[in-house]
């Protein structure tokens, strides 16, 4: 049977299980073995990672081909415009690609957020903002690049969904097993060894919690 892991991570954790001169890694948490990160999420970013056992399902959440909907909170310096809004929603010509359409918005400050460790630095002179926004491709570090762009850099980052999972009754450095998704019957057949084995297997509880952070 598949499993599907739900992980908070905190800021500073390293995506990866391979010790890292001594920085916290994945094996600090979580201790499930032949799971893997479906996508990575930057060691100075927090929030949603799914790990898994299967192959097909950790190429059809990482792959942006997929169009897995991610949603991200961002706490930017300044106080976003509508222009800038239009703009992160439209296309972000980045350079070396140019993003997707998304859905780009304002939002007040999350309620129940945990505190960062360490915290954003804050300028008194310079108002920080909360922004939504729901991407369908996972380049690297494209939120950051995106709002740096559009002239409001992002000082806080957190991962909140990939696609039906959320972060919801998970604080940092929690993990819990979470249901394995059906594969609808039109979705193109992913070419990953063993797929399929891993297709429509029956739902798993949500089991277990480890190593919340002081």
């Amino acid at each position: 049977m598949s499993k599907v892991i739900l992980f908070n991570k905190p800021f500073g954790v390293l995506t990866q299980f391979s010790a890292s001169d001594g920085r916290q890694t994945l094996a600090d948490f979580i201790s499930v073995p032949g799971v893997y990160a479906a996508g990575r999420l930057d060691a100075d970013s927090e929030g949603l990672l799914v790990l898994t056992d299967d192959g097909a399902l950790q190429a059809r959440i990482s792959n942006p081909r997929h169009k897995l909907a991610k949603r991200y909170l961002a706490q930017v310096e300044g106080e976003p415009t509508d222009e800038a809004l239009r703009w992160l929603a439209t296309c972000v010509d980045l350079g070396d690609f140019t993003t997707r359409p998304a859905e780009a918005r304002r939002i007040a400050e999350p309620e129940g957020l945990w505190s960062r460790i360490p915290p954003i630095r804050f300028r008194k002179r310079i108002p920080t903002n909360w922004i939504e926004l729901v991407l369908h491709e996972g380049k690297n570090r494209q939120v950051r690049r995106m709002t740096a762009k559009v002239g409001f850099p992002t000082l806080r980052l957190i991962r909140w969904s990939v696609g039906p999972w959320t972060l919801d009754g998970l604080s940092p450095g929690e993990w819990r097993f979470a249901d394995v998704p059906r594969q609808p019957a039109d979705t193109p057949r992913v070419d990953v060894p063993d797929a399929s084995k891993n297709r429509r297997v029956p739902a798993t509880l949500h089991l277990h919690k480890r190593k919340v952070l002081p």
